[in-house]
């Protein structure tokens, strides 16, 4: 029986680039975050292993009431089929992007290995579990629950893996991107378990570069599965950001998989040459990226919602209506966008070169607004160099903003609604704060804010700190934080069961 194989892959923020990031004009800066969803995939136990018949796969849920799946997977020389088993023990609801990513993934195991191998390596069935940190979803009720206040600290305090106490459908999402991180970490596990690319394909990587083929196969069929899974070929950034981590995202002509997304399963166009990553139709570009060290990526969850696709629908039609209206802003936004990249590259360069410098720049910038950052008429002109790039940084951001408004108001949408402007001009007021945004498409779901983050310097004394305080006391709207930042892992990655905090007692259970 070979071993459980443990694969995670993080979620993301979209800092820049929303809307835009659909156009292969444009790019996006996407963060990866510190959240993770995680997919196990062993052997069935023999007690529930069948003996005859199709291969069965199990696949748990156990954060959620009612999340367990059975399904029966028919393999012979025509293909493979993945059908969900009537049985009384199991959920009779349907998990469309768990079934989608069990049929497609297999499909192309079958195509790449035959049948015999396929069916050799499923054995006598398989034991997935998957789960996702508890940033993923709203934890309001929980804190509620234990009488916390909504603060990091109580965060914190709550077991990794928490049970929601509702059904898939009726979860609280946070806007982390739990659709394209699940779909990542499990077509990826299933790919490793199945022997299909080598146990090494996850190795740490820098971008697409220095990626290796199986991890663009990964990249490959977790795009064509969320696109399938969602009705649409949508921008990929989340997928992108899940398999390769925090990066400068350009996306794939939406021809490469459009032979792929009509009637599926009675296509017989091959899996296997179309998502391959040596086919150049996958001309999507990952170039690395990174925040500034002594930085801090903030996240909140705005206790609102708003309806992503409506958004993105109504901005598309108005861009369709007014072309050169939206085609200007839009270069404008591009502009912007590529400078905020740019500079905070550029202050990556200039603590590598001079990493005590800056980190004495940082310090001074942390207690001060950002209006007073220049102020001072004899700042050194190496110090000068580290600050002028920060003041440059958060005023893009506010550039960013303006212009993400005005395409709210010209669509008739609120990309940054009124609240949330109120919001972040009140953030972006504290000491030590760069900048900020509603991150993605906008409107109610969330801010990120990002702040410095010096080194000995007391707890109490952290821009973050302040940030919080102010979250707390915010009463026009209910702000609660995240306690995921950026990620110091490079995407999809394999993990030792034992390692992760609460997963083996999860998969345990």
């Amino acid at each position: 029986m070979p071993p459980a194989t443990a694969v995670s892959s993080p979620g993301k923020v979209l800092l820049a680039g929303g809307y835009l990031v659909l156009d292969p004009k444009y790019s996006g800066v996407v963060v990866a975050t510190s959240s993770r969803f995680y997919t196990v995939v062993a052997a069935l136990p023999a007690s529930a292993a069948r003996t005859q018949g199709p291969v069965q796969i199990r696949v748990r849920s156990p954060q959620f009431v009612d999340a367990t799946w059975l399904y029966l997977v028919h393999v012979d020389q025509t293909g493979v089929r993945v059908e969900q088993a009537a049985d009384e023990s199991v959920t009779s609801t349907k998990n469309k992007f768990v079934q989608l990513a069990l049929q497609e993934t297999l499909r192309l195991v079958w195509e790449a290995k035959g049948p015999q191998d396929l069916r050799d390596s499923l054995a006598t069935g398989l034991d997935v579990t998957i789960a996702g940190d508890n940033d993923f979803y709203s934890q309001r009720a929980q804190l509620a629950n234990r009488k916390l206040p909504p603060t990091l600290a109580s965060l914190a305090q709550l077991p990794p893996f928490l049970h929601t106490g509702v059904r898939l459908p009726e979860v609280h999402k946070t806007g982390l991107g739990s659709s394209a991180a699940l779909i990542t970490s499990l077509v990826s596990a299933l790919l490793l378990h199945l022997g299909a690319i080598p146990r090494d394909s996850f190795a740490a990587a820098d971008g697409l570069a220095s990626a290796s083929d199986g991890r663009k196969l990964a990249h490959n069929v977790a795009q064509y599965v969320h696109c399938l899974a969602q009705g649409k070929v949508g921008s990929g950034f989340d997928v992108s950001s899940a398999v390769f981590g925090s990066q400068l995202y350009t996306r794939f002509d939406p021809q490469v998989l459009q032979p792929l997304m009509e009637n599926h399963l009675e296509s017989v166009q091959s899996l296997s040459r179309i998502l391959s990553p040596s086919n150049p139709a996958w001309d999507y570009r990952v170039a690395p990226f990174r925040l500034p060290p002594h930085t801090r990526l903030m996240l909140a969850d705005v206790d609102a919602g708003s309806d992503t696709p409506s958004l993105v629908g109504k901005v598309l039609k108005w861009r369709k209506e007014r072309p050169a209206e939206a085609d200007a802003l839009w270069e404008t936004l591009n502009a912007h966008n590529q400078a905020l990249s740019r500079v905070l590259l550029k202050l990556s360069d200039l603590a590598a070169a001079q990493s005590e410098l800056y980190a004495v720049v940082v310090r001074y910038l942390a207690s001060l607004q950002s209006a007073q950052w220049l102020a001072h008429p004899n700042i050194p002109t190496d110090k000068l160099k580290i600050i002028e790039a920060f003041a440059e940084a958060h005023q893009l951001t506010e550039a960013i903003r303006a212009r993400m408004r005005e395409m709210g108001t010209a669509a008739g949408v609120p990309i940054e609604p009124p609240e949330q402007t109120a919001l972040l001009d009140g953030c972006g007021a504290v000491a030590g704060v760069i900048g900020g945004g509603v991150p993605g498409a906008g409107g109610y779901d969330a801010i990120w804010v990002l702040v410095f983050d010096p080194a000995g310097i007391a707890a109490e004394e952290l821009p973050s700190r302040r940030v919080e305080a102010q979250w707390q006391s915010w009463t026009a709207l209910s702000v609660s934080p995240l306690s995921a930042g950026e990620s110091a892992a490079k995407g999809v990655r394999v993990e030792e069961l034992g390692a992760v905090p609460g997963l083996g007692a999860l998969v345990a259970q």
